[in-house]
C-alpha cells in the first residue's frame, strides 16, 4: 500500500473538478487498482487492475462526491466517494503519477494505484 507520505502534491479544493477533468482525459484506459483504508474496518481492495473510465467531481450544493467509473467502453464498476476532503497524489521518479489519495468526511482513505509502463 502507498503511504500517505509518499503522495507530495495536495490538490486545492477549488480546482478538482479541472483536476478530474484534466487526469481522466490524461489516464483513461491505463489500468488502476482501487483500495480503502476504513478507520472501522481496516484496509480493503476493491478492485485490481482494471481499466479507468472516468473520475466525476461534483462540487458541494451538486452531489459533493467523486464518482470513480472502471470499463472500457461502459462502466462495469463504479466507486463513490462522498463528501471529499483532501486530495493527494504521488509520482515516480521520473514524473508520472502512479496514486491519487481522497480522504472524505468520514475518515475513509480511497487509493487509487495507477500501472506504471
Amino acid at each position: 500500500m502507498i503511504s500517505q507520505t509518499e503522495l507530495t502534491k495536495s490538490v486545492p479544493p477549488a480546482r478538482w473538478g479541472e483536476f478530474f477533468d484534466m487526469f481522466t482525459n490524461g489516464n483513461r484506459g491505463r489500468y488502476v487498482s482501487i483500495e480503502c483504508v476504513d478507520p472501522e474496518l481496516g484496509n480493503l481492495e476493491l478492485i485490481k487492475n482494471a481499466p479507468l473510465l472516468s473520475m466525476i467531481y461534483d462540487r458541494p450544493g451538486k452531489g459533493d462526491d467523486l464518482m470513480i467509473e472502471l470499463g472500457q467502453n461502459e462502466v462495469f464498476y463504479a466507486h463513490t466517494v462522498d463528501s471529499p476532503t483532501e486530495v493527494l497524489t504521488g509520482q515516480n521518479s521520473i514524473g508520472e503519477m502512479v496514486a491519487v489519495w481522497i480522504s472524505d468526511a468520514a475518515g475513509i482513505k480511497t487509493i487509487i494505484k495507477l500501472q506504471t509502463s
